[in-house]
């Protein structure tokens, strides 16, 4: 794409188009919104093997930048992956349309009915890292919920979420929607987070998609509402009540299967207990693995186990490694987990009802699992179709964030002839 020499002149072209999308969105038909999203599935499949070229940029970007393997595994696309963000499309192309929803309705003795609907947000800037399947996921589920979308990709993504996104501008163009309804902002330059953060004019709320200094960054500079997607500082429970095998599959996939995905277990609580049974053997197997274990003093005299300091502790790895740490019982395990923890995802491994039932009421993570791979923490697996991120907030939008939770809503009142005393 071309140099853009001012930056603010177009962002503010971005925005006013957005905002004249996003009117014309909000009553946009069910079946038109879906055409679109089919038609972009065609064309993303259609394209592949121009998004591989373009990702093939990408990928020697990242490699030039130094990025991790586990980052470059993100940013990485191929026929198998271009495949699951067309099947995303498609899976969110079927819901059901959530705008104009009733989500509650009553009468009042005064003789007013009341019913309290959903309606879109109106403009979401996303400002989201390496991963380029982004693109499509959070283009998808803002223009299900009638929204318009302003994606500010990462620089490392730049090409291949170019060319997935003239995809879903092909899909906008089949149904007869406003192409301005999903943009991408054509530049790596910063300044354009910056303008994105602070307008307020044109953008209804933004969502960071990203690492810790992405998220911080938003949350201090952004003068217009944000849904948080923080760090996935993710811990795994084992209790004295776990089963052998159920921990040894569950911990292996929630730390290899991707490591570089934001539901990857980063630390592992051992209850005292199982340290030299289940504890050990599933140390094993990770090492085997191939992952690097810090763990405290009572598991460094397990072979291959590496002494863990303070930094170890609420650090998301992104990586092959794994910190781990002995504790005397669930409340211990709750205890680390709220120190540390970053309220995404958190799994207890037990047999034990009562233990579950104690580790999900003291703990307030946007999801708790129990025998469940954390991998799982993925709007996908949650039957959303797709995700734009995973919110560790508490207002409006939590966990897995969907269509659904990109509407507001809107009361309306009907009588006949009524009036107050």
């Amino acid at each position: 794409m071309k140099d853009v020499s001012d930056i603010h002149d177009i962002m503010m072209k971005i925005g006013k188009g957005a905002k004249e999308a996003a009117a014309e969105l909000a009553f946009a038909s069910p079946s038109s919104k879906k055409k679109a999203l089919e038609a972009a599935a065609d064309a993303v499949w259609a394209r592949r093997a121009d998004i591989i070229e373009a990702n093939c940029k990408d990928m020697e970007f990242g490699r030039e930048k130094g990025l991790s393997e586990a980052m470059l595994d993100r940013l990485m696309l191929d026929e198998a992956r271009i495949e699951g963000i067309c099947a995303g499309l498609r899976a969110v192309a079927a819901q059901d349309d959530p705008v104009g929803q009733v989500m509650e309705e009553w009468d009042r003795p005064t003789g007013l009915h009341i019913q309290r609907v959903r309606t879109p947000l109106g403009v979401i800037g996303v400002i989201y890292e390496s991963r380029p399947n982004v693109t499509a996921d959070a283009g998808a589920l803002c223009l299900k919920a009638g929204n318009a979308v302003i994606l500010r990709g990462g620089s490392e993504s730049f090409h291949s979420s170019g060319a997935i996104h003239a995809c879903l501008v092909e899909g906008l163009k089949a149904a007869g929607l406003p192409e301005a309804a999903i943009q991408l902002v054509p530049t790596r330059d910063r300044a354009a987070v910056s303008e994105m953060l602070t307008m307020t004019d044109h953008i209804d709320v933004i969502v960071p998609r990203g690492g810790k200094g992405l998220v911080g960054l938003v949350q201090r500079e952004a003068r217009v509402p944000v849904f948080a997607h923080l760090e996935g500082i993710v811990h795994i429970y084992i209790d004295a009540a776990a089963d052998p095998q159920k921990t040894l599959d569950v911990v292996l996939n929630a730390k290899t299967r991707r490591t570089g995905i934001c539901g990857a277990a980063e630390c592992l609580l051992i209850h005292e207990s199982v340290v030299n049974t289940i504890g050990k053997g599933v140390i094993r197997a990770l090492i085997d693995a191939g992952v690097e274990v810090r763990g405290d003093t009572k598991l460094q005299g397990i072979e291959g186990v590496q002494a863990a300091d303070e930094t170890d502790w609420g650090r998301e790895y992104l990586d092959m490694i794994m910190a781990a740490k002995t504790v005397a019982d669930v409340d211990e395990a709750v205890a680390h987990i709220r120190a540390y923890g970053s309220n995404h995802t958190d799994c207890i491994i037990t047999e034990h009802d009562a233990t579950t039932d104690r580790f999900f009421q003291r703990l307030d993570s946007a999801i708790l699992m129990r025998n469940v791979s954390t991998q799982f923490a993925d709007g996908g697996e949650f039957g959303m179709g797709a995700e734009i991120g995973i919110a560790t907030g508490k207002m409006h939008a939590r966990g897995p964030v969907g269509a659904a939770q990109l509407t507001s809503f809107k009361y309306l009142v009907t009588g006949d002839g009524v009036v107050r005393a």
